[in-house]
């Protein structure tokens, strides 16, 4: 409620205030070092918060009333919490029916605050309730705004500690308590918390009053906002034997988005249905909306109001198989948190890991549930494979890391924690089997439902259904040490000696690292698992042919065989199931950038592999050798070579398949189909047999561009975009930049953004870099600077520029984000001295952000790719030269 009966004015205390401050600022001024830049105390624990918000999406700024109640462990003036960027006009605490006016004082930057009173406060119950306004953001952090087809829009971003930036409080995981929302918005608006509204939105001072049900325990960093024009498509998941009621379900977006909602509909709800099946429980939140946002880089699971990127959730039947894939395993993640992560939150951030790594492995499998035909388990293992990449540099982190101070929780969302964590509970997950595997999960859930939790007490959990006490070591050496295990192999008969080492590339010496490693191996029919703690163990396992070192292709581990070894697994490829084919694939390559294996035995591999019934088992091999190319370590005459071998093994496909770029031609077709044909196009369109289908492309991308949208699908936006641009000029470029930022379609946007920023040529970027068009929103500023170097041809133009603004791109609003994204695009270069001068030219401006790491990751990589360069470039360009 928002009237001021009983509480007192601030005016008549301000001098007593000042004089009571003088007495004890000093004390209250604590030292920098001191300040809980990381976990608050328990001094204070919020109990309950009353938002009521003002949301205007069209003004620049919204205001609020906060009250907040707590309990204090004891006697104090002052109290810390966070709050950022927030106007506080008015702070009074109210205890034993007396009401203290109080100050605000932001301390830090993040978002660390103070609360001081001109009296102690305590111990017992106090509520805290403040009066404030403040901006909204241009990017996806904290309360935002965006501007879409005329009409302004309003969400919340809170995860990790953003939600201080849209009301003061605790902004932590461990509290956890109910909210009440209030939002005031101007007519014509739609009105979205975590709970149902109840009931039609009451009028007042000209605004309409939208009252939320209070919430179950949330922590903040969950808390949904939302408020603009919306469209809708509503429906629900129907009362089954787990939930006697029906779940209303909705998927929400803006305004142009209004007829290609229904697939998302359908697709969540038997997402939904497939995952009270697995936990074995009804949906935990009274109602589930799906809310997409055009500027949001991935997907946000608050409760009951999980939030999207518009392409995850805008599609329909006829859309590409890529982004129908990416919806199944994006939405099953977000609403595999719905159990995990937010019915049972983590303690604090340091086990963040756990809340996405499961989320990571559940939404790539109940996705492949969901439609097993669109090859979505693939896609999981490729994600474990792509972070060994980054796992086995010498600068990096554990899973599970220590943070002691919140500038570093954002360095927990990256790959380790994704797709190593999630490829590591896939491990413990076929190790253990699925029945024992889930039945630990919903142990888990049972004992802290509702509550925190935190790795400690999900491994008690699995411990319980293991049978093998070594299962809990394992875990934690892979999640609390960093680093991928290699795994050498010698067989004799029945008998298989393994060797365990840490993998690193040609020129790198490791550090020691001894892991216990949970390994399932298979020879034909017998598949055996056991546990591999010591540096070197022998196993027995019977059976016929060949051993292989990684059943199903789910250990987080990389093999080394011996020659006859490496020869008789290429030699039956075509036989493996496609978890083992990539598996191999990716030992091969390690192996390769090791200094041991060789562009032969890979391309022998690719032959075996051409026709696999998994497409992406077929195409790994391609995508291995195609990484050696674009880092430069391939000459012309490598590179010559390399397009001899794919016009060879991939032509027949193109006349087996056919090209038609019209869209829609292929809508109907098995998905492994369509697939496969993206694999053989993105093949082709480079090499010497791909001329016709560059004309194609580029005729169809004229037609299209002209107004004619079936003349091109959106699966061929990237090369169609590309190949038109390639011989135009610069008024072609701007052309196709206003066609974009004209448009809204989550689609076309950023494939026709992203082509304007790959085009290579200098100049064009200078321009595109400087560019001060209001319709490009920030985000896309950061995707061009990509785009740019993305391209060897402009790489270094983009490179100085971000050099010249980088103390700007790192105190912008996105600046804890784009800390950790501008060196991943640093590290496309490739020589020692590019590592040299990276580290030289950015080190100082990184010092203290969270992109510290990523930035000695990036000059890692760029010098490792220099080494291999160096030590056998010419060996792997020779190779490459003899294809044929």
């Amino acid at each position: 409620m928002r009237g001021k009966a009983g509480r007192r004015g601030w005016a008549p205390f301000a001098a007593l205030f000042a004089a009571v401050l003088a007495l004890f600022g000093a004390a209250s001024h604590t030292r920098a070092d001191t300040l809980p830049l990381g976990r608050l105390d328990d001094a204070a624990v919020p109990t309950a918060y009353r938002l009521d918000l003002t949301v205007d999406p069209s003004r620049p700024r919204f205001s609020g009333h906060v009250e907040i109640d707590l309990v204090l462990a004891r006697e104090t003036a002052s109290l810390y919490l966070h709050g950022r960027g927030l106007r506080v006009s008015r702070l009074t605490a109210h205890s034993t029916g007396e009401a203290v006016d109080g100050r605000w004082v932001q301390l830090d930057p993040v978002g660390l605050a103070r609360a001081e009173f001109a009296r102690a406060l305590g111990p017992g119950a106090v509520t805290l309730v403040f009066d404030y306004d403040a901006p909204f953001a241009d990017e996806p952090a904290g309360l935002f705004r965006v501007q879409v087809d005329g009409a302004w829009y309003a969400w919340s971003q809170f995860q990790a500690v953003d939600a201080r930036a849209a009301f003061p409080g605790f902004d932590q995981p461990g509290f956890k308590t109910p909210f009440t929302l209030t939002l005031r918005t101007p007519d014509g608006i739609t009105a979205i918390g975590n709970a149902p509204e109840q009931g039609e939105p009451t009028r007042e001072g000209g605004l309409l009053v939208h009252r939320f049900a209070p919430t179950v325990p949330l922590p903040t960093y969950l808390v949904a906002v939302m408020a603009g024009p919306f469209v809708s498509a509503s429906g629900e998941v129907p009362p089954r034997a787990r939930h006697p009621d029906a779940l209303p379900l909705r998927i929400v977006s803006t305004a142009p988005n209004r007829n290609r909602l229904s697939f998302a509909l359908e697709g969540s709800r038997a997402i939904t249905a497939l995952l009270e099946d697995y936990f074995g429980e009804a949906f935990p939140f009274a109602k589930m909306d799906q809310v997409t946002t055009p500027i949001h880089s991935g997907a946000m699971e608050n409760a009951g109001a999980a939030l999207y990127r518009d392409d995850l959730l805008v599609l329909d039947n006829e859309a590409p198989v890529a982004q129908q894939r990416a919806f199944g395993r994006v939405v099953a993640h977000e609403l595999g948190h719905q159990w995990f992560g937010n019915l049972v939150t983590p303690e604090w951030w340091d086990d963040l890991w756990l809340n996405e790594s499961f989320a990571n492995w559940i939404g790539y499998r109940i996705a492949d549930a969901w439609r097993p035909d669109l090859g979505i388990a693939g896609d999981a293992l490729a994600a474990g494979y792509e972070a060994m990449e980054t796992d086995s540099l010498i600068a990096g982190r554990p899973v599970r890391q220590p943070i002691d101070d919140s500038r570093r929780i954002k360095t927990a969302f990256d790959a380790m924690t994704y797709g190593k964590g999630g490829h590591v509970v896939g491990m413990v997950a076929a190790w253990l089997g699925e029945d024992r595997f889930r039945e630990g999960v919903r142990h888990y859930l049972a004992a802290h439902r509702g509550g925190t939790a935190t790795s400690e007490d999900f491994f008690f959990a699995l411990a319980q259904v293991a049978g093998n006490p070594k299962l809990v070591p394992a875990l934690r050496s892979f999640v609390e040490q960093k680093g991928v295990p290699l795994l050498a192999l010698r067989r004799d008969r029945q008998r298989v000696t393994v060797t365990q080492l840490p993998y690193t590339t040609a020129g790198v010496a490791p550090p020691e690292t001894l892991w216990t490693i949970p390994l399932c191996l298979r020879r034909g029919a017998v598949r055996r698992c056991f546990i591999l703690d010591q540096r070197t163990q022998t196993f027995e396992l019977p059976g016929e042919g060949e051993v292989f070192p990684n059943a199903g292709g789910t250990g987080y581990y990389r093999f080394e065989l011996t020659a006859g070894h490496w020869k008789s697994l290429i030699a039956t490829a075509d036989g493996l199931p496609g978890g083992e084919a990539l598996a191999l694939v990716d030992s091969l390559y390690a192996s390769i950038r090791a200094g041991r294996g060789t562009i032969n035995e890979m391309a022998a591999l690719q032959r075996k592999l051409i026709r696999h019934d998994d497409p992406h088992a077929a195409d790994a091999p391609d995508k291995a050798m195609s990484r050696l190319v674009r880092e430069n370590i391939v000459g012309a005459q490598g590179r010559r070579g390399f397009r001899q071998l794919r016009d060879r093994l991939y032509g027949p496909f193109l006349k087996e398949y056919g090209f038609d770029p019209r869209f829609g031609v292929y809508a109907r077709e098995p998905a492994s189909r369509a697939q496969r044909r993206v694999q053989v196009v993105n093949a082709l369109v480079g090499a010497r047999g791909g001329r016709a289908l560059r004309r194609l492309l580029e005729d169809a991308a004229v037609a299209y561009l002209a107004g004619d949208r079936a003349a091109l699908d959106p699966t061929w936006f990237d090369h169609a975009f590309d190949l038109y641009l390639y011989e135009r000029d610069a008024e072609a470029v701007r052309k196709l930049l206003d066609q974009a930022l004209a448009s809204e379609d989550p689609v076309f946007r950023p494939a026709a953004l992203a082509a304007v920023a790959r085009t290579g040529f200098p100049k064009m970027a200078a321009w595109l870099l400087e560019l001060k068009d209001p319709r490009l929103r920030e985000g896309e500023r950061r995707d061009i600077l990509d785009g740019v170097m993305a391209r060897s041809a402009s790489r270094e133009y983009g490179y100085d520029w971000a050099l010249r603004n980088v103390k700007p791109l790192l105190d912008a609003a996105d600046a804890q984000a784009f800390s950790t994204r501008l060196p991943q695009m640093l590290g496309r270069f490739c020589s020692v001295p590019w590592a040299e001068r990276i580290a030289r030219d950015f080190g100082p401006a990184f010092a203290g952000t969270p992109g510290v790491l990523e930035l000695e990751r990036a000059v890692e990589r760029v010098r490792n790719c220099g080494l291999l360069d160096d030590m056998m470039g010419s060996r792997i360009d020779e190779e490459f030269a003899a294809l044929r």
